[in-house]
């Protein structure tokens, strides 16, 4: 496919552009309608698996598709990636109930996996290592643009209109973005790599399910140390070990341990785990800062966070083009990460008194490190390994950006939450509130309309006292968020320790150059067995 005319490639790669924003944006948009989503549908206490089952469901079928990707071609896996998508974005919207939600999102889930991960390989079909930076800079602003516009769109739809729109609006696009796959892309002919890795493909599963399951329900379904957590970890590390053995007797294994013999393959996928746990950090405890200690409103709060995101929608085209034109990435890389640390850093300072000003310029700064350094491990990655493994090793990325993601909110809310507590019972604002309701409890700071209710039940002599019980439980979220952002800083330190050590390998200007090296390896094993 690399051989195909540029205007058919821009041709292709829009309808992949289409596809991954299709993706994104029924991933996005969600946040800000759900509220109304479970007060219609009720199961409040089950509404966290909405986001939780639609993870699991991408990041396992992301890994396995990987691999058949390599063995059948691309266009079989988009196409019903897309098709599957389609038909689970309808029901979605027909859901009654929040169990039915919650179904029809796991099936939402698996097809996003396979979008994701042939959307990303399929840039590896269809450009050299060299040419690929300015379009992995094009798939990040994707990404960015859905951040954006997702949640801020979700909110004005279920304003104004029924929150079943939030997955019907965006069907034309995916449907569009079909056809054109399925008119444009080149079906590739099946490459005889032996049986699928059926044994593997489970213990892989195994691995992972348990593992994000554990971290996104320590401390808040069950305690860390529980019987419940500590038994989804011991199956995860069975399942691992099982996995290890299984892949070292396979001839064609669905993840290849010795990918992970490459450095520049495991030092990556390292680096993505690490930004995706200060990545999603931020992501998801900055909202707590801006609201809960400034007291800014939700909608003002997702205008704030689109500075993060339009910002690394910037440096992310900009890097891209610059990989492309200059053929150089690491200084690019460890500049990045270090742009993001310094502003992960700049987080810890917040405090009571800063202003939703103070907040934007930060998020602004983490934005254009995440921007820098976003695409540049996933080329990386792609120019390191052999051809026929492009697939497999570009959904890596995704599974260690998402395991990073899911460890990283599990450990900052932990963190968030000792903090928290630990200061709330170091001061007697609490207990000299007498009997308000409520006093000792930082999470009404989250809701408006829970902190009015609560300053009308403070008798006229105790407005003082009132005031500062609320300024004590703003200061110990403040702390507590900003010794959470501090695992952030401690996790990019390392990615830039790590990126130090990256090797820069030349970006090769031809896919033909792995398939040249592949033949002679082939004609060399059979020379040798001839011999």
């Amino acid at each position: 496919m690399e051989h195909l005319p540029m205007k058919k490639k821009i041709t292709i790669m829009v309808a992949v552009l289409a596809s991954m924003l299709f993706a994104a944006l029924n991933q996005t948009i969600i946040g800000t309608a759900l509220p109304k989503i479970v007060s219609e549908l009720g199961g409040m206490n089950y509404f966290s698996w909405i986001f939780t089952i639609y993870m699991l469901a991408s990041s396992v079928t992301a890994i396995l598709v990987g691999k058949l990707s390599d063995m059948y071609g691309r266009k079989p896996f988009i196409l019903l990636g897309l098709g599957l998508f389609i038909i689970a974005s309808f029901l979605c919207g027909t859901a009654d109930t929040m169990t039915m939600l919650i179904l029809y999102r796991g099936f939402q889930g698996l097809a996003g996996g396979m979008i994701f991960s042939t959307s990303f390989a399929s840039i590896g079909d269809l450009f050299s290592p060299r040419e690929r930076g300015r379009w992995q800079g094009l798939m990040a602003a994707v990404f960015g643009l859905s951040s954006v516009f997702g949640p801020t769109l979700g909110g004005y739809i279920v304003d104004h209109f029924s929150w079943k729109w939030i997955f019907w609006i965006f069907l034309p696009v995916g449907f569009v973005a079909f056809i054109l796959i399925m008119r444009l892309f080149p079906s590739v002919p099946r490459k005889d790599h032996g049986r699928i890795d059926y044994f593997g493909s489970l213990f892989l599963a195994g691995t992972i399910i348990p593992l994000l399951l554990a971290f996104s329900w320590a401390g808040n379904q069950y305690a860390w140390g529980s019987l419940q957590v500590n038994s989804l970890f011991a199956i995860s590390i069975i399942a691992l070990m099982a996995f290890l053995y299984a892949e070292r007797k396979v001839s064609n294994p669905v993840l290849p341990l010795d990918l992970f013999k490459n450095s520049v393959f495991t030092i990556s996928n390292l680096i993505g785990l690490l930004i995706g746990m200060a990545m999603f950090g931020a992501i998801m405890y900055m909202p707590f800062f801006i609201q809960g200690v400034i007291g800014t409103s939700a909608t003002k709060t997702g205008f704030i966070m689109m500075s993060m995101m339009l910002s690394m929608v910037v440096s992310s085209t900009i890097v891209g083009q610059l990989i492309t034109k200059t053929g150089k990435y690491k200084k690019m890389a460890i500049l990045g990460l270090t742009t993001m640390g310094i502003g992960i850093f700049s987080l810890t300072t917040l405090n009571i008194n800063s202003t939703n000003l103070d907040t934007i310029y930060r998020l602004v700064i983490i934005g254009l490190g995440l921007g820098c350094s976003f695409p540049i491990f996933t080329i990386t990655i792609q120019n390191s390994v052999a051809y026929k493994y492009l697939g497999v090793a570009t959904s890596s990325v995704q599974l260690f950006r998402q395991l990073g993601g899911t460890i990283g909110v599990s450990i900052m809310g932990a963190i968030m939450n000792m903090i928290m507590s630990s200061n709330m019972k170091n001061t007697d604002m609490a207990g000299s509130a007498g009997n308000i309701e409520g006093a000792a409890d930082p999470k009404i700071l989250m809701d408006p309309e829970q902190l009015q209710a609560f300053k009308e039940k403070v008798p006229a002599e105790q407005v003082d006292l009132m005031s500062q019980v609320i300024s004590a439980m703003r200061n110990s979220l403040s702390d507590a968020l900003s010794g959470a952002f501090l695992i952030g800083v401690f996790t990019m330190i390392l990615a830039v320790i790590l990126a130090v050590f990256l090797k820069e390998v030349r970006l090769k200007t031809s896919n033909q150059e792995d398939e040249d090296e592949e033949d002679i390896i082939s004609l060399e094993e059979k020379r040798r067995s001839t011999v």
